[in-house]
């Protein structure tokens, strides 16, 4: 009886072990169909987001975190003229995506960063509160984009008073 309960505990250990997989790389991700010109967004130094021309743009999403957002992309815009427009992003720390989002590859664009072939932008500030969309472009005008938790956010989710000129957090339920 010992070694079919051993089985037993063993087997949905896996199962449960698949399931969670599968929910976390694939179930909660959806595909974002393109809208057209204001899929990419670039906020300029002094101002509000505007969109980027662009092309080739794929995204994902997922309702179950605010930061689950991936997308990529190509620009004709050339790096010299983003930089001298649009708000630059100097905490920008991509996040990983899937697997099987293969245009994404978080390591590749933190390296990109770091070695001065990519420059990061601030895309739309405060999303939700505490969340910003950055948008990464190369000097080749490939772009990446995703969510990040700004400082106020992590201030206000750690459940520290937010730092000075953040906007005052949401009330908690």
């Amino acid at each position: 009886m010992g070694k079919f309960l051993g089985l037993v505990i063993v087997l949905s250990a896996i199962i449960a072990g698949g399931a969670l997989y599968y929910l976390q790389i694939y179930h909660f991700y959806e595909t974002v169909e393109p809208t057209g010109e204001g899929d990419v967004k670039l906020t300029i130094a002094e101002g509000a987001p505007e969109p980027l021309a662009h092309t080739d743009f794929q995204a994902i999403d997922a309702a179950s975190s605010p930061i689950r957002y991936r997308a990529c992309f190509s620009t004709p815009v050339t790096s010299d003229a983003l930089a001298a427009l649009y708000a630059p992003y100097p905490r920008a720390e991509p996040r990983n995506a899937p697997g099987w989002f293969e245009c994404f590859d978080a390591d590749a664009i933190a390296e990109a960063l770091k070695s001065g072939i990519a420059r990061a932008y601030l895309g739309e500030g405060h999303l939700e509160y505490g969340i910003d969309r950055v948008v990464a472009i190369t000097e080749a005008g490939q772009g990446f984009v995703w969510h990040q938790i700004n400082p106020c956010g992590h201030a206000a989710f750690d459940g520290n008073p937010v730092p000075e000129g953040c906007p005052p957090p949401p009330e908690r339920p």
